[in-house]
């Protein structure tokens, strides 16, 4: 199987003796599956994966919860995507998303 997946993606170099510190790191990604791993902690009893409380989880960590690695900016944020959200992002999300839904009927 390794040689399926390694055959498949040449253009992908592993990188190994990545460190906490320096130029190459995965501190991003690490801190990600532990914010995950914490949220997976105390959903434990859900018997279905696809509910809409992962899909708001990763809308709540994406567009409104600040990061501390990010200034106090959101990823959306950091990315530039300007939704112009005011002090509410959770209504003002709704709100867009009702505004979007309504215009594709």
């Amino acid at each position: 199987m390794q040689q399926r997946i390694l055959g498949h993606h040449r253009s992908c170099k592993h990188i190994s003796n990545v460190r906490w510190r320096g130029q190459l790191n995965n501190n991003l990604v690490e801190r990600f599956h532990g914010t995950v791993r914490d949220r997976e902690k105390v959903m434990r009893g859900l018997k279905i994966e696809n509910t809409p409380i992962i899909n708001g989880h990763m809308i709540y960590y994406n567009f409104i919860r600040p990061h501390m690695s990010l200034d106090g900016r959101t990823p959306a944020e950091e990315a530039k995507i300007d939704l112009n959200l005011g002090n509410n992002k959770w209504l003002d999300l709704l709100r867009k998303s009702l505004e979007f839904h309504k215009n594709q009927s």
